[in-house]
């Protein structure tokens, strides 16, 4: 199965969710540190375990995905409610699918490798255009102006919608270290949800100044008697805004879980 090339935990996670190292020695904060969270589950919905989750987005009752692998990478669109999917586009077999998000009635959608976001009508799933970027594309979200993109790093991008330019870009940090692997996006409330690749972890990311405000430590939500040989890492976050519900999911995973976050 072709996955991303597995790379080791960020070390700053780890210490943010397993206590710091015995040399740190803390000094007064100059800002707030990092609220912590757990979970707890209020919903669960069925998930295609064939479907490699890479970008999630909830708009007008209908839960967007994308997904990837060479050869299986679609968009599809799910009714929760009645439980019903539908697969509405499909990338070419060269190309490896990431990040979705809507935005003024267009659907982008990012790959891996290919360097290339496609440009849908929402509305028809007609694609519109398309338009070439520089390294790996990763996650994919809006404020409802602008995109925001990870590669894979510890950068997020800005991006003009109307040209794909890269406007801005913000370095995530924890703590004044960097945050790497950021995948899937999603924004809540003004702020930058992100699944950091290879771990059960959401780092909560201020957009503006790109620290790291909260981590939701997701650990154990998926059943153990539910993870298969094809169950890969948790990766996908979707937000409906009307009723503030927040849905997530992973890669090859049997459930959608909506969440709510707990304070620690």
């Amino acid at each position: 199965m072709n996955t991303k090339t597995f790379l080791a935990l960020p070390t700053v996670l780890l210490l943010a969710c397993g206590g710091r190292t015995a040399q740190h020695k803390p000094t007064a904060p100059a800002v707030p540190a990092p609220t912590e969270y757990t979970y707890r589950v209020k919903a669960t919905y069925p998930h295609p375990t064939d479907a490699y989750t890479q970008g999630l987005f909830y708009d007008n009752g209908t839960l967007w995905e994308g997904t990837g692998q060479y050869g299986q990478s679609v968009v599809r669109k799910t009714d929760l409610s009645a439980g019903r999917s539908e697969t509405v586009t499909e990338l070419p077999r060269s190309q490896f699918g990431e990040g979705i998000a809507l935005l003024n009635g267009k659907l982008y959608q990012l790959t891996w490798h290919a360097n290339t976001c496609h440009v849908y009508d929402a509305s028809t799933m007609q694609k519109i255009r398309e338009f070439r970027y520089p390294g790996e594309g990763w996650g994919l979200t809006t404020d409802g102006e602008k995109l925001y993109m990870s590669d894979g790093s510890a950068r997020i991008y800005t991006v003009d919608p109307a040209t794909f330019r890269r406007e801005k870009r913000t370095t995530v940090t924890y703590e004044g270290q960097p945050v790497d692997y950021l995948n899937e996006l999603e924004w809540i409330e003004g702020k930058i949800w992100a699944n950091v690749y290879t771990t059960d972890r959401i780092v909560i990311i201020d957009p503006a100044t790109g620290r790291v405000e909260g981590i939701v430590d997701l650990t154990g939500i998926l059943p153990q008697e539910e993870i298969g040989p094809e169950t890969d890492v948790l990766n996908g976050i979707a937000y409906d805004a009307l009723t503030k519900r927040i849905f997530v999911t992973g890669k090859n995973w049997s459930r959608i879980f909506e969440i709510e976050p707990i304070a620690k």
